[in-house]
This record gives C-alpha cells, structure tokens and sequence, in this order.
C-alpha cells in the first residue's frame, strides 16, 4: 500500500516551515465519526458546520472539531461541549449546550471569548482517516498512547495540514506543530511546552506565522539555542529577542522534487519548500 507519509519519509523531506498557518484556532467537542470535511460531514448540525466555517473563514480564525480520545463510532451526544479558543501564547475555554450558541461569538475577539484556561499544555493529535488515512494509521495510536500516559489534555482532531508528516500534533498555547512523532517524543515535547519551551527536533514551525516566518523562527532558535517559547517573535522574516537583538532571516521559496503525493491518492505535485539562505544579525534595541 503506497502511503503519502512513507514516501515523504523516503525523501527526507524537512519539516520545518510546514506548520498550518493559522493566527486564533477555534476548537469545538464532536464526538462521533467525521468526514473528509468533517464540520459539514459528522454529527454537527451540517447549517451550524458551515455558517461557523464562513464566519470562521472572514474572521481569519481557523476551526476544527475535537473529540476525547477513544472509540467514537456510535457516541452519546454530550450535554455540554467543551471549547477552547487559541491564540499566540493563549487559550480561553468555554462550554455550550448547543454549538450554534457559537455563532453568536465574535470570532473577530476571541481571546475575550470564555474563560482563561490554565492547564496543562493542549495536545492535539490529527486522527481523521476520512482526510487521509495515515492520520488514523499513525495518528489514533499516538493519541491513545498519550492519553495512557496521562500526558494531560489529549484531544484528537480533524485536520492540522501536512498529512505526509502524521503522525502531527499541534500543541496549544504556544501554537508550535509537529510531525513524525513517536509517543516518547510527543512526551518530551509537551513536559517541555509545560515549562514555557520549545523543542525543534520535529518542529514543523509556529502557526501564529507564515510559513517563511516559521522558517526564520526556527532557524533563530537554532542559531543561538533559545528554547523558551516567548522570546522570540517573528515580523515578516525578522526576529527580535526580548533581550533587544534583532535578526534578518533570508528565507527563498523552492520547489521540492522529486514530485510526490501530500495525500494519499492525490496526484503527484512539488511542494513548496522554505529555505534559510542567512541569517544576520543587525541591531540590538535600547
């Protein structure tokens, strides 16, 4: 069986600056089984699914459905859903009885939306087979083997990008992605976000940026060693450390090859690929 995630394996395909790119994240409870477009296609009210995607899309906030960890086929529909907002360092929780109450939040402010969420880190690990089979394939085993593990609050969701990298996991607040994850790893990586760092091995970058910012991002962080996630912030290809240093990241766009499949049974394309060419130093603020 030809799989989108073996054959990017096989190129070495790098994972950095590969993270969706998403500013807020909107996250809602749908237990249940989903579709390839599951907030249209799952035990959502299919009207409320595509007004939230629409309010959701003029908002520049991205939405996805989550759900507890487990066997979903023929799930209770819960009284209450849990919801968390998300942005660059932050994330906010609420419940709803109905999420059409959604409807009526201003997605445009969503960091004023519900309460502040102070638990452990969010692992979000994708698992929706319906989108690409090796997000179940990969993606279910590393959500079960975490949740074992009391790794904290591991929810499984619909899409996160990049399904040739599963198994991935997004992890909330800081928003920084990853990709070919084994549970051990996946581990390290959410002890480390509990003390406010960041771990670059398998890092696909910081969704708060695009993805020539996340490549200037991680190559700062490879640079000079800075792991703690809010020290850095990223305009454009420039990087400022909260000591007062600047950097200039030239970031060239090329085009991977050979061809290859991002998803499985899709037909063969170039991907574009984020590459560092320098990074300089220029200035340290007063």
């Amino acid at each position: 069986m030809s799989m989108c995630t073996t054959a990017s394996a096989e190129l070495a395909e790098p994972l950095a600056a590969t993270a969706a790119t998403a500013r807020s994240w909107l996250l809602v409870e749908q237990p249940g089984p989903w579709g390839a477009k599951a907030l249209t296609a799952s035990h959502l009210d299919p009207a409320t699914g595509r007004e939230l995607e629409k309010l959701a899309g003029e908002a520049g906030v991205r939405v996805g459905l989550i759900r507890r960890v487990g066997r979903h086929a023929d799930c209770h529909e819960p009284q209450r859903r849990r919801v968390y907002a998300a942005g660059p360092s932050w994330v906010r929780t609420a419940e709803v009885g109905d999420p059409a109450e959604l409807l009526g939040w201003d997605l445009t402010a969503l960091e004023g939306c519900g309460e502040p969420y102070g638990g452990d880190p969010l692992a979000l690990v994708c698992t929706n087979g319906k989108r690409d089979r090796c997000c179940a394939l990969f993606g279910r085993p590393l959500a079960a083997e975490l949740a074992a593990g009391e790794a904290g609050e591991v929810w499984e969701t619909t899409h996160l990008g990049g399904h040739r990298f599963s198994p991935t996991m997004l992890v909330l607040p800081y928003g920084y992605a990853y990709g070919r994850l084994d549970a051990r790893h996946a581990m390290t990586v959410l002890e480390a976000a509990r003390e406010g760092r960041v771990v670059l091995e398998g890092c696909r970058g910081r969704s708060a940026y695009d993805r020539p910012g996340q490549a200037a991002d991680l190559a700062v962080r490879e640079l000079t060693g800075e792991v703690r996630a809010d020290a850095l912030t990223v305009d454009g290809t420039r990087v400022t450390h909260t000591d007062g240093r600047v950097w200039e990241v030239d970031v060239v766009q090329h085009s991977a090859e050979p061809p290859r499949a991002e998803s499985c049974g899709a037909a063969p394309v170039t991907p574009v690929r984020m590459v560092v060419t320098g990074v300089r130093e220029v200035s340290r603020r007063s």
